[in-house]
């Protein structure tokens, strides 16, 4: 199994707080499922934008199969989260659920479970193209520094059980009514290099 674990000993302001652990979640991680599916409705309700509710059920699936980063403070403490999921066969995979515990925010856990569950798609998945939709400009520049580029969504998967996701988003009629065209979301593309 990839692992993903990071651990800082270098001073504050390295990009890891020294505090923070970011690995590959397990199935031992389970038992954060219920409060990070949590934070993520909350999350979105505070905010009046539109993160797809997730169950802990889904969040369980992930962290069992190892297609999530989790983010612990060495006290056990979740501070933050992500996953990964596949579309049309492996040739697209998408980071998301990215949230982080209101605690730990502001201190760099963001970047550091971003950088993680990059990774950890380019390992699992070296010949996709890893696509992130958000309305966060943190999200946005965090992806950039990665080296995703601004796409439309033609340019992003067409699998309908991605966009099925999103129906569960305050902002899906607006979705719907373009045509699965484009949305508040700004869609974001790795594409890996190629080999010759």
């Amino acid at each position: 199994m990839f692992d993903t674990t990071t651990t800082n000993t270098e001073p504050p302001s390295a990009e890891v707080p020294i505090d923070i652990i970011v690995r590959t979640a397990s199935a031992a991680d389970a038992k954060y499922a219920f409060l990070i599916a949590a934070e993520m409705k909350a999350s979105a309700i505070s905010r009046g934008t539109g993160i797809a509710n997730r169950s802990p059920e889904s969040l369980m699936g992930k962290m069992e199969s190892g297609h999530a980063v989790i983010a612990l403070s060495k006290e056990g403490t979740w501070a933050g989260f992500s996953y990964i999921e596949s579309w049309e066969g492996g040739a697209f995979v998408s980071n998301s659920g990215m949230i982080v515990n209101p605690a730990f925010r502001e201190r760099g856990v963001a970047k550091a479970i971003k950088k993680n569950i990059f990774q950890l798609s380019r390992t699992l998945y070296p010949d996709a193209k890893i696509f992130s939709i958000t309305t966060g400009a943190a999200i946005m520049k965090l992806n950039t520094a990665l080296g995703y580029e601004p796409v439309t969504y033609a340019q992003i998967t067409k699998d309908h059980r991605f966009w099925e996701k999103c129906k569960q988003c305050v902002n899906f009629s607006i979705l719907e009514n373009k045509g699965y065209s484009n949305c508040l979301c700004t869609a974001m593309l790795y594409e890996p290099p190629v080999l010759s």
